[in-house]
Parts: structure tokens; C-alpha cells; sequence
């Protein structure tokens, strides 16, 4: 069961779950020019000032995905259509109406209406996973219909509490090199991903092996700290600390960008891992 409550302002959050990890978008407004402006990480900040915009009027093309550390159980989420900062930017952009949320093993849609303000969309049961898509279905069309489609904030909320927030404070800022990678990258199988690496934006990562197979394989997780600077990473392993040279490649067969590690790590990271499952 879906239900949509709205309202113009929700309450102060309480105390919050687990933080999120990460949220990535496919692409966003101005990316380029300035591409802290309507980056993905505004979703994640509780205010009104900052939002998320799609490359374009057409997002069909485009989502969003948010990453945890651990499989959540969302209860809710708590969306903010348009660009709220104020009545002419509500005006002149574009309004999310139709969204569906997705993990690898289901998937929701739902709408939302036309109005400011928070609006809390409730799961029951709760949806589980440990990173999710956000699609754009259908809008609420600008002045010009030609203006991309916005969103001001994504909460998403497990528990009863919420997992981004304020709080969150200058972990949400942008920074070049750290954009390339964060989020989950894929290996294995194509369609059928088995190894999944998350970069977090508290700057700790996350790799797990999980086999179709348990019978015959043993899932395998590490955890650990990274760094980024142009063309190399630093992996934080326990007491161990590696350099890697980062070969970013934006030609995979489904699109999106493929990742490899070359250096001293352990043979879990030397793989080719994909942006796209």
C-alpha cells in the first residue's frame, strides 16, 4: 500500500537512522557550467534553497540513485516537488508528478501534487534495499514547456527517522574528483551484477560479493576508507593503506562509465566495474 500525505511544512526531523551514503543522478541542469548548482547531493539537505534539475524537459532518460551502507527498510519518503527556493523558480521550472522508486527486487510508483512544500509518499510494507532509483514518470509543465524538471529534497526515512537532513552540513558539498566515482559501481555478470563497490560521500567504501551461488562461493565484504585525486584513488584498509591508477572509460556497452584499478590492491578491486548494472 501507497499513501501521500501533504502538507506545506513538516515538522523539525527527529533524531536520524543510519546516514545515507551517496545520491547520484545520471545527469542534472548546468552540469558543466556550474555544476554546483543543481547537483544531486541538494536532494539531501532539508532546504528549500537548493534542488536537483534534470539535463532537460524530457527526463525519461535520466534518474536518480541513493546509496546506504546497509540494507534499509524505507518506510517513507519525504519529496519536495519543483525548485522551492521561491514563487518564480517554482514558475519557471518544471514539477516532478509521476515518480516510481525501484530497487533490484521491486518497484513503486506514486504521485505527487502540485503544490510547495514537503509531501511524505508511505510504503507498507516498507521497501528494502541497499541502494534505490528515483525516476521521473511524469510533470507538472513549466511556464515554458522547454524548462527542465526539478526537485527540491528526497528524505528518505527508515524507522520513523530520516536519513539525510542538515546535519549532513558540509559532507553535501560538491568536489570534481570525488562526483567521478561515488555512487555503486557493478562486476560480474552483465544484467546479473555479483560484486558491487559503493563510494560514500563521508568518504568510506564498501565492497561486497554476493554469489548466486552460496552453496559453491562465499560472499565477501570489505570496508574501508578512500581518497581521490586526478587520475588515482587511495584505499584505507584496516592498517593498510594502497594507490591505485583509476582508468575511467565512458564507452560500456549500455552506457554510462566503466572504472578499472591498477596498482597493489587486493584482487577483489582489479576488476572492471560498470556505472550501470
Amino acid at each position: 500500500m501507497i499513501r501521500a500525505i501533504t502538507g506545506a511544512v513538516l515538522a523539525a526531523f527527529p533524531a536520524f537512522a543510519g546516514p545515507i551514503g551517496y545520491a547520484q543522478a545520471t545527469g542534472y541542469f548546468k552540469k558543466d557550467s556550474r555544476p554546483t548548482l543543481y547537483q544531486p547531493l541538494n536532494l539531501l539537505d532539508g532546504r528549500d534553497n537548493t534542488a536537483w534539475c534534470s539535463p532537460t524537459a524530457d527526463t525519461l532518460n535520466d534518474h536518480l540513485t541513493f546509496g546506504f551502507k546497509a540494507i534499509e527498510q524505507i518506510s517513507e519518503l519525504r519529496i519536495s516537488t519543483g525548485n522551492n527556493f521561491s514563487a518564480d523558480t517554482w514558475a519557471q521550472f518544471g514539477r516532478a508528478k509521476k515518480l516510481e522508486l525501484k530497487t533490484n527486487r521491486t518497484s513503486k510508483s506514486f504521485e505527487v501534487k502540485d503544490e510547495r512544500g514537503m509531501q511524505t509518499i508511505t510504503f507498507d510494507p516498507p521497501i528494502e534495499g541497499t541502494y534505490f532509483t528515483l525516476e521521473v514518470l511524469d510533470q507538472y509543465p513549466a511556464d515554458d514547456p522547454d524548462s527542465p524538471v526539478c526537485l527540491t529534497d528526497v528524505i528518505f526515512v527508515a524507522g520513523g527517522k530520516p536519513a539525510s537532513g542538515a546535519y549532513l552540513g558540509t559532507k553535501l558539498k560538491y568536489d570534481k574528483q570525488t562526483a567521478q566515482v561515488m555512487g555503486t559501481w557493478f562486476a560480474g555478470y552483465d544484467d546479473k551484477p555479483d560484486r558491487f563497490l559503493s563510494f560514500f560521500l563521508d568518504g568510506t567504501f564498501r565492497y561486497s560479493y554476493e554469489p548466486y551461488d552460496t552453496q559453491k562461493y562465499q560472499p565477501k565484504d570489505v570496508t574501508g576508507e578512500y581518497d581521490v585525486s586526478p587520475g588515482r584513488m587511495t584505499f584505507q584498509i584496516g592498517k593498510t593503506k594502497k594507490s591505485a591508477k583509476m582508468n575511467l572509460d565512458a564507452n560500456t556497452k549500455k552506457g554510462g562509465m566503466m572504472v578499472v584499478f591498477e596498482g597493489e590492491l587486493p584482487e577483489d578491486l582489479k576488476q572492471t566495474f560498470r556505472s550501470v548494472p
